[in-house]
Formats: structure tokens, sequence, C-alpha cells
């Protein structure tokens, strides 16, 4: 008997986030995702008069295939997905894992050049398609977020199924006040960055791209930011877990990084050029997720957090900057994570992860939830 969360989620991702239309075609990329889900996920596109392509995905096969890859496997495999991403007009992908670390021993040069070669298919897919990604539970998941498997179920379908709605409308005043502002101001434990973002313009994710959703971002100009910041959550980025990532920036790129392992943190920046410029800042309000679990599709949503991107910048809301890397780094600035506060302009909009100003204040959990 299916799982009847299964149906509804599977809703969510055809009506609302990617408002599948008749004869619309979607690719459906599913890692270690049980087939049960995949079987309601092609019902409901079908319901809804579109076409249902599928991918199915497996992790350690995709491990073997990066470990020996080289420039004509992964320039053969760019131009097969492309043309197949120029087919769609929108796609849905579930990524789960039982084993998170499953790239940890990819050599970092063939992970680098595979993620440059590959790069015109996920901009095929950013740029051209109504996109949506999240990532399916596992028990993996559920010991990351210090949770037996069984409530880490009933968390993830909590958090994946709430009124996105609702919350879009929450968030039309912090777009506004996004878009006109020029400085922005990030203070906390170690933590003293600013940078402008006029002209950048803000984009809400309120369910439409991510799930589960819950931030409003915009970008730094290229050669704005300066000062430092310390993040206080664990990432996860190329198979690898970073700890105590500390960067400093002068003219909007990063001159000095450091974190565990440090090695490791300087080939990520060191993938091309852009990848030590900035390509993301946003606040995320989440009211369900509360605490790192080391999953960016879960962190860069935790209530009261920000997070702040080396390497590229979306072409829809960004400053040009071009890189095979976009890494979500998050800070929590809630009093139990050492407080902080953002300013804009010389106004304070959030302090210790609670927006102050009236008309922001519904975006405060219990306004939410």
């Amino acid at each position: 008997m299916m799982d009847p969360r299964y149906p509804k989620l599977a809703r969510l991702l055809v009506e609302y986030s990617t408002a599948l239309r008749r004869g619309d075609r979607v690719l459906l990329d599913l890692i270690e995702v049980p087939d049960e889900f995949g079987v309601a996920l092609i019902r409901a596109v079908r319901a809804a008069g579109a076409v249902p392509v599928v991918e199915v995905r497996r992790t350690r096969i995709t491990r073997e295939l990066l470990r020996d890859t080289d420039a004509r496997h992964a320039a053969l495999l760019r131009d097969l997905e492309l043309h197949r991403m120029k087919k769609m007009q929108a796609y849905i992908a579930l990524r789960g894992a039982y084993n998170a670390n499953e790239g940890a021993d990819v050599p970092a040069d063939r992970l680098a050049l595979f993620n440059r070669t590959l790069r015109p298919v996920l901009d095929r897919r950013i740029n051209h398609t109504r996109w949506v990604v999240l990532r399916w539970p596992t028990p993996s998941m559920a010991q990351a977020a210090g949770m037996s498997t069984e409530a880490f179920e009933d968390f993830f379908f909590r958090v994946c199924t709430l009124d996105y709605r609702k919350m879009a409308r929450a968030m039309t005043p912090l777009v506004r006040r996004m878009r006109r502002a020029d400085r922005v101001r990030i203070t906390g434990p170690d933590t003293d960055l600013s940078f402008s973002i006029k002209g950048i313009g803000a984009v809400p994710c309120c369910g439409r791209r991510n799930l589960p959703d819950g931030e409003v971002f915009t970008c730094p100009t290229l050669r704005s930011a300066t000062g430092v910041i310390q993040f206080n959550t664990p990432s996860l980025y190329a198979g690898t877990r970073f700890e105590h990532v500390r960067l400093e920036l002068r003219e909007g790129r990063i001159v000095k990084a450091t974190g565990n392992p440090e090695q490791r943190l300087h080939q990520i920046l060191d993938t091309d050029p852009g990848a030590r410029y900035i390509g993301e800042f946003s606040l995320g309000l989440n009211p369900h997720i509360r605490e790192p679990m080391c999953d960016t599709l879960f962190d860069e949503k935790i209530a009261g957090s920000l997070h702040f991107t080396p390497g590229q910048a979306y072409a829809e809301c960004g400053n040009g900057n071009r890189s095979a890397v976009h890494w979500d780094l998050v800070l929590i600035q809630r009093p139990e994570y050492g407080g902080g506060e953002v300013w804009f302009d010389d106004e304070l909009i959030r302090r210790d992860g609670r927006f102050v100003p009236a008309d922001l204040q519904g975006l405060n959990p219990e306004r939410l939830r």
C-alpha cells in the first residue's frame, strides 16, 4: 500500500512547484528514491497532462563514473544530457543517498573537470526550465539530524508540504526592501562584512525551486564585499565535510580562507577564478528547520540563518560571476549560535535571527508555522 504522503508531495511538485501544463515535457531525475514515489510522481505528471521522462541514478555508480572520468567522457555526457535538457520544459529532481560521503574519494581534479564540462547542462536547466530539487529522506540523513528514521521522515514531509503560498505572501516586503537596498552589513562573532546589492534585485524562494524552501536571495555586486565572515555550521560539499570555515574578502575576492580540511577547502576555491568571488547572499526563514544537518538543501533554509556563496551567480539575480562552484555556506544568527545582525542601508533588518521592522515580522517563525 502506497504511503499517503507520497501522492500529496507529488501533487505539490507537479501542480505548484513546476506548475506543469498539458503537453509539457518534464525530466524526473531520481537518485536513490523508492520506486513507489517514482510511480506516484509519474501518475501526478500524467494527471496534469504532461509527459514524464525518467532518469534513475545510483550514487555508487555515479562515484565510479567520476573516479576515472576524463575530458572525452565528460564532453560526451555533456552533449547527451544537454540535448535532452533542451527538450524539457520542466525538471524535478529527488536526491537520496544512503552514504552522503559516497564521493569523498573522487579525485579533486576529476571532479573539477567534470563539473566545469557539465556546467552548460546545469545552466540550461536553471535558466530555461521550471525546476525543483529536493532531497529524499534516508537513515543517514536522520542520523545527521540526530533523529530516528521515523521522526525524520515525519519532519521531512511536514517541512516539504507546508503552506508555501502563505510564505510567498509574507516574503513580499523583504523582496521589496532587498530590491531597493544598496549597502548590506552583517555582524556577529568574528564577523563584520559589508557589500552592495544595488541594482541586483531579489528572488523569493517559496517552494518553486527547492523543497524544503524558505529563503530570499540576492547577490553582492562583484567587487564590493569586504570584511570577514565566520560560518558556524558544517557543510558537505563535493563529498567532503567542512567545519569552521572562515573567509576574508577584499574588493569582492576571497583573499584568505581557513577551515577543516583546509587543503580541500583551497582546492575548491581554486577550481577557477570565479570560485573566489561571491555568487549569492540569502536570508533563511523556514520555521520548521532549526538545526543544521550538513545538508545544504535543508541548512540554507534554517530559521534565523543566512548563507553566503562562493562561486557561480544566478543569471536572473546575479553579478555576472561564472564558476563551476556554487557553495552555500551557512551562518546561523539565533542567540544560541552566538547571535548577529543584518543591516540594510543603516536600518536594522534582523537581530539574533528575528526580523525587526513591522512589515517583516510576518517572516518570524511563529507567524509562518
